[in-house]
């Protein structure tokens, strides 16, 4: 990376009153990560994760648009796997085979990879998160979108604790 002080990033933290067990299964279990991630309104029909150091993951965003359904495809590979303590993954967009697609435009200054690092910490009753997707500028539509779909996680993670 270059000078911390120009790395981009967005850092969202949430603490749940849930086990580190159950957030650490809803981001390594794709049954799970389906339901809660993504933007307010976008469904998840694909989600492959092999969930350990050089295992791969592809994700597939669908959202509702004036003109249809459009679909965003997501790759990445597992580069730190400490099992109820951190993720680390990167993400490029991509076609539905995980492969970066020709004519790809991103905005201005944004990586062709980024980097989700996701730092879980056992509060004994409860669990700490710590989200940073490095590469996303703070104030972009993909940080919106993290904070949604936080929402969504958090609505989750309640929903799973009251069974």
């Amino acid at each position: 990376m270059s000078d911390s002080n120009t790395v981009q990033a967005v850092v969202i933290e949430r603490s749940f009153d849930a086990p580190i067990e159950l957030i650490w299964r809803l981001w390594t279990d794709p049954e799970h990560f389906s339901a809660w991630y993504g933007p307010e309104g976008a469904s998840i029909p694909v989600a492959q994760m092999d969930v350990r150091v050089g295992g791969h993951r592809r994700v597939c965003m669908e959202v509702q648009t004036p003109n249809g359904a459009m679909q965003m495809w997501f790759s990445g590979e597992y580069r730190e796997v400490v099992e109820n303590q951190l993720l680390v993954y990167t993400e490029f967009m991509s076609d539905k085979d995980g492969n970066v697609p020709g004519g790809q435009t991103l905005p201005p200054g944004h990586p062709e990879t980024t980097e989700v690092r996701v730092e879980f910490e056992d509060l004994g009753n409860g669990t700490r998160m710590v989200m940073t997707h490095i590469g996303i500028p703070a104030d972009s539509p993909g940080a919106a979108g993290w904070e949604m779909a936080f929402a969504k996680l958090t609505a989750y993670v309640a929903a799973q604790t009251d069974r």
